[in-house]
């Protein structure tokens, strides 16, 4: 064990996180010093700059860039609007109906685009003038909003179950995008169980009952862009296509969708589009090179067999490990997002969990919901600056709100870490 070898690691780490470096650099940088300690200069860089290169040799990771694209191309082409009258349609004979809508809307666009940040900004830029004209509190409606929209990251196509896959050693992305689908519901189903009893107590209004003919003009609308979910997902499980050649498919359809069919977005739009993803996908990708580093670092340094040891030691009752993993997990997504907390920490718990007979699926989604609630918590909750941010809402208010939300999201992943075939069945299900 190479104690100063780790006290270099996580001490420069801080403070570089502290002096406000960005992350991916203070990854790189952290990691270089503590193998600066083993190596000199020259083979130190030669060594980061491999593990950031082989990190990135990946075909698995083109799926990353082609999903973002599409995600872009859906917030601009008309997508969420048509997309949250579907919702509409669904949720609003339901006290506080339009707050379901909006959970179920995020549901929906993030099966689509694969991105919270998209979602929270896509649906809450709309649901929430919508919400206010209607009496709705808009701290209470940010809240809704922004503990509902990490519900795409489990439901598939989710870019971090990618990232999983590539670090976990080659867990079958379909098998992780089928295992995702039910613990996304009922994350949306506990959110929604809590709006709606709150909406109930303040006698938030229930929306007009539709009409025959506006339920089957509003569905109409709404099947191209939720056809992409089947396309996508029927490709995988059949077989016709990797996730990899799905994301180029989801591309083209969105393209397809988008220009000729909502005709919402045009030709001259596409540059700014892809320049607006290129400059996301090199954000994540530098995101995961830099922690490809910094995990070979911890190797170097016996870190994961530290961690193993320690919490084997702790207890011979995996409950009780998997507690204490899940709480370790809370604590670092509260500090910590989510692509460089699942790369740097899945090569550490992992091994743990496989030694406890845990499936690397189910511990894969049971590591993305976690990480889930981190983005809605400050300091460094995306979701929460993003979902505030299109509101209008100090983010004070928003948590004060948000408080209910966190608890049900806490029970919900409870259920999901000890109750292995809510993850499980699916896969099981399809022979994965």
């Amino acid at each position: 064990m190479d104690w100063l070898s780790i006290l270099a690691l996580f001490g420069t780490f801080a403070v570089l996180l502290a002096l406000g470096v960005p992350i991916s650099f203070a990854i790189a940088l952290s990691s270089l010093a503590s193998i600066l300690l083993a190596l000199p200069f020259e083979p130190a860089i030669a060594v980061i700059a491999q593990k950031m290169a082989t990190g990135l040799d990946n075909f698995a990771l083109l799926a990353i860039p082609f999903f973002i694209l599409a995600g872009n191309i859906m917030n601009n082409g008309g997508i969420a609007s048509r997309l949250i009258n579907f919702a509409q349609i669904l949720t609003g004979r339901l006290p506080g109906s339009l707050a379901h809508c909006n959970v179920m809307a995020n549901m929906l666009f993030g099966a689509i685009s694969g991105s919270a940040v998209a979602s929270a900004a896509a649906i809450g830029g709309v649901m929430s003038p919508i919400q206010k004209s209607k009496g709705y509190d808009p701290a209470y409606s940010s809240a809704v909003n922004i503990a509902s929209c990490p519900t795409g990251l489990l439901i598939p196509p989710s870019n971090t179950l990618i990232v999983y896959s590539l670090v976990s050693g080659g867990t079958s992305i379909a098998a992780l995008f089928l295992a995702g689908y039910l613990p996304g519901i009922l994350m949306g189903l506990g959110i929604m169980t809590v709006a709606g009893i709150i909406a109930k107590r303040r006698g938030y209004p229930v929306e007009a009952r539709p009409t025959f003919r506006q339920f089957l003009k509003v569905t109409w609308e709404a099947v191209p862009s939720l056809f992409l979910v089947f396309l996508i997902m029927g490709g995988i499980i059949g077989g016709i296509f990797t996730a990899t050649e799905a994301s180029g498919i989801a591309v083209v359809y969105t393209l397809v969708l988008a220009i000729f069919f909502y005709k919402e977005v045009s030709l001259k739009d596409l540059p700014k589009i892809i320049l607006d993803s290129a400059i996301t996908t090199a954000i994540v990708l530098l995101l995961i090179g830099a922690s490809m580093g910094m995990s070979w670092a911890m190797t170097n340094a016996d870190i994961p067999y530290m961690v193993s040891d320690a919490l084997l030691a702790l207890s011979d009752n995996p409950t009780v490990i998997m507690l204490t993993i899940t709480l370790i997990l809370l604590l670092v997504g509260t500090f910590m997002d989510m692509t460089p907390a699942m790369l740097i920490f899945t090569p550490i718990l992992l091994p743990v969990a496989l030694d406890l007979g845990i499936d690397p699926i189910h511990f894969g989604i049971m590591m993305t919901f976690n990480l889930c609630i981190g983005i809605c918590t400050p300091p460094v909750g995306s979701a929460l600056f993003v979902g505030c941010s299109v509101s209008g809402v100090q983010i004070s208010d928003a948590i004060k709100n948000i408080l209910p939300f966190y608890a049900v999201l806490f029970i919900t992943l409870l259920l999901v870490t000890f109750i292995p075939d809510i993850s499980l069945i699916l896969p099981r299900m399809f022979g994965f």
